[in-house]
């Protein structure tokens, strides 16, 4: 069953590599069509030897990558939407320190963009006119390869993730720019919302306080 909780100042921790530690995502009302997105979170890792995923989105009937945010290695990151996807070079995330990351798709125009630590991308278009419909699984620590599962641990998540968010709009650039300087939004995720985030967790994952050390 799913628990409801504002996770203000907590974290979610993913200690090692593993093909099970995962969290499901649930949003208050069932996704049926989106034309737009924005995924704001933030991690700390220092895994850089490998690619990691730090938000997948799946559909019963798309299954792969419907939209997925994907870290690569050499400070480089792929944003997936409907099986394609394209790569924001060098956005300067720091190994072992919290990081900033908001990432926005618009089917209208194709134009998808990242920003990371407060700098954001070129724009770059993928997938124009598609959507993202059909009953949606949103899972942290994994990439889905299949519904809810088909986890990889050469595909997981190592490190902590906090403060995660979706809306079905693209933000404007000042919303983003508050997001990156941690100064609260006039509304929070309408889809994923950290302050009242339904979750179930699987394997090896710790619901913890934030260190403030590392903030």
């Amino acid at each position: 069953m799913c628990t409801t909780r504002d996770l203000t100042g907590k974290m979610f921790t993913f200690p090692a590599e593993s093909n099970t530690a995962h969290v499901v995502l649930v949003p208050p009302t069932q996704i049926r069509t989106l034309t737009a997105v924005t995924v704001c979170l933030r991690f700390f890792s220092d895994l850089t030897s490998r690619a990691q995923p730090l938000f997948s989105l799946t559909t019963r009937a798309n299954i792969d990558n419907v939209f997925l945010i994907m870290k690569e290695t050499n400070n480089n990151y792929n944003i997936w939407v409907n099986d394609m996807y394209v790569t924001f070079k060098a956005m300067e995330d720091i190994q072992n320190q919290w990081n900033s990351v908001c990432a926005t798709w618009d089917s209208k125009t194709g134009l998808a963009q990242l920003w990371v630590n407060g700098k954001p991308s070129a724009r770059k278009g993928v997938n124009r006119g598609r959507t993202i419909s059909e009953e949606a699984s949103i899972v942290l620590g994994q990439d889905q390869d299949s519904f809810g599962g088909g986890f990889n641990k050469g595909d997981s998540f190592e490190g902590m993730l906090t403060d995660v968010h979706m809306w079905d709009s693209v933000l404007s650039y000042s919303e983003l720019a508050l997001y990156m300087n941690r100064i609260p939004l006039t509304h929070n995720g309408n889809v994923i919302n950290w302050e009242s985030l339904d979750f179930t967790y699987e394997g090896y994952v710790i619901v913890e306080d934030q260190v403030s050390s590392m903030i």
